[in-house]
């Protein structure tokens, strides 16, 4: 994995540059640094979730205000310094990557909720505000924020917005882009701007849709209004043990297809059920091959027909168990086990790779029994533990990096699952983002034309490439390369077109 060669002149500026940045962020109002430089104190820094991969930063920043962050960005625009923004670090594509010339802007101070609207049912949150901590400020009046990734309790509501996270619920719920109707953003000019507000989707270009989801390359948000919904008056899960993985894949596509929306269904494969088990006690059958978590909420008598008729899809399908929670406690443990997957597979093995793919639902049994094979070929294990829904796929490459050789291997592993994803109809990732993990599978399931327009969109936020720079992009190119027109015998293409 290459990143972009440290530019030598910017470093030999280093000492001028931390001189700078401590006079616009000198510290906090409650204390604490504003800059940090001492290389043992930004080792926290060095990686992110994707912890195989680490650099020291150059610098790192930790503002608190929408105008330190303006100053900060029009220092380095100004400077050519690079930036990598970093919500709470849990991204798992190397998203928030430090780079060795480029100050790391960290934004966990920005952790207030500045504003509830329960009228127009919305909350107005700073981006370092936990995706959890929407929910526990809304709760008492009977609301919460939908999307609900595993790290909901430690992830930043600024990485989901940057990453488009979703979590077990986004089925029904949506992602962070189905659930977010403004930004304050700070370009790198250190211009503020606003996108959306407190409604529905405005007329004109949908910019919103650009920003979520760009990985922190086209600007800094500093201010994030989202939409909250009110509980659900019912909602219970079911437990369906089946005794193969295809046979659970096709129970997943038979749910869908007979016209029902569960409030999210998740899928575990052996491994990750005895995991889970082990570590939650959550009350998994260990005697199946995979297990389906199946939640249905609404009123009442609804959930109950849902339930009923779930039943009769999956005992069609096979299953060999089949439990209902009969409370809301034992609901929330069927999910805890779910959720505590990825820890709890961190028990069974030194070292996981954790992918990221999403499939068409109707490929599941044939893509689960490819992955098979892959681990057959590469002699790794793998957990399965994934959205089996929305056919996100969460497969959990289990491997020693202390034996030489392993990481290599569960990287190409992991790409060529990737590759198989995109081989079925589906695409390089669904909630994790690009990053620098999937940056070179780009060219995968994007021709050149489709990077290149892209780029183009990234050189109109950031002409001068300095917001996270070797992210995302297999190729990095200079905006004005992007702009050049071909003249072929002092024509341009399409002469006919107006041009401006």
């Amino acid at each position: 994995m290459q990143m972009p060669e440290p530019d030598k002149a910017t470093l030999a500026r280093r000492g001028e540059i931390v001189a700078a940045l401590r006079s616009i962020v000198p510290g906090g109002k409650m204390g604490g640094e504003g800059v940090i430089d001492a290389p043992e104190e930004m080792k926290a820094y060095e990686s992110d979730g994707l912890t195989a991969y680490r650099t020291l930063p150059m610098i790192v920043v930790l503002p608190e205000t929408t105008e330190q962050v303006s100053a900060v960005l029009r220092y380095c625009h100004e400077n050519k310094v690079k930036v990598v923004p970093r919500g709470a670090g849990t991204s798992l594509s190397g998203g928030a990557l430090p780079l060795a010339d480029g100050v790391l802007l960290g934004m966990g101070k920005f952790n207030r909720v500045l504003d509830i609207d329960y009228d127009n049912r919305c909350a107005v949150v700073q981006p370092g505000v936990t995706n959890l901590g929407i929910t526990t400020a809304v709760q008492e009046k009977g609301f919460y924020y939908a999307p609900d990734p595993s790290s909901q309790i430690a992830c930043t509501i600024g990485g989901n917005v940057a990453e488009n996270s979703g979590g077990v619920h986004c089925l029904k719920y949506g992602l962070t882009t189905n659930n977010v109707l403004g930004v304050k953003m700070v370009l790198i000019d250190g211009t503020v701007v606003r996108i959306g507000g407190r409604h529905l989707d405005a007329e004109g270009y949908d910019l919103l849709g650009a920003v979520i989801g760009s990985e922190g390359l086209l600007g800094v948000v500093t201010e994030v209004a989202v939409r909250i919904l009110q509980k659900p008056a019912t909602a219970r899960a079911v437990l369906l043990g089946f005794p193969t993985s295809e046979s659970a894949g096709n129970c997943v596509g038979a749910i869908i297809a007979a016209g029902i929306i569960p409030g999210g269904m998740e899928m575990m494969d052996r491994p990750a059920i005895h995991a889970a088990e082990d570590f939650v006690h959550a009350g998994y059958p260990r005697d199946v091959e995979a297990l389906l978590i199946v939640e249905l909420d609404g009123p009442e008598v609804e959930v109950d027909h849902l339930i009923a008729r779930v039943a009769e899809i999956a005992a069609a399908n096979g299953a060999v168990y089949n439990r209902v929670s009969e409370s809301e406690a034992e609901r929330l443990n069927f999910w805890a086990g779910r959720k505590a997957a990825f820890p709890a597979v961190g028990r069974i093995s030194p070292d996981y790779y954790c992918m990221d793919g999403t499939i068409p639902r109707g490929r599941l049994p044939e893509v689960l029994a490819r992955m098979t094979e892959l681990s057959n070929q590469y002699g790794l294990r793998v957990a399965n533990v994934f959205h089996a829904g929305d056919g996100n796929l969460h497969p959990l490459i289990l491997y020693d990096a202390n034996k030489p050789g392993e990481l290599e291997k569960a990287e190409e592993f992991g790409s060529d699952i990737l590759r198989l994803c995109v081989e079925v109809g589906g695409v390089l990732t669904g909630e994790h983002g690009v990053g620098v993990e999937k940056r070179d599978l780009m060219p995968a399931m994007f021709s050149e034309v489709d990077l290149a327009q892209q780029q183009r969109l990234k050189c109109a936020f950031d002409p001068d490439g300095l917001l996270n720079p070797g992210k995302v992009f297999p190729q990095l190119h200079r905006c004005a390369e992007l702009g050049r027109m071909h003249i072929h015998r002092g024509q341009v293409p399409f002469p006919d077109l107006p041009r401006f």
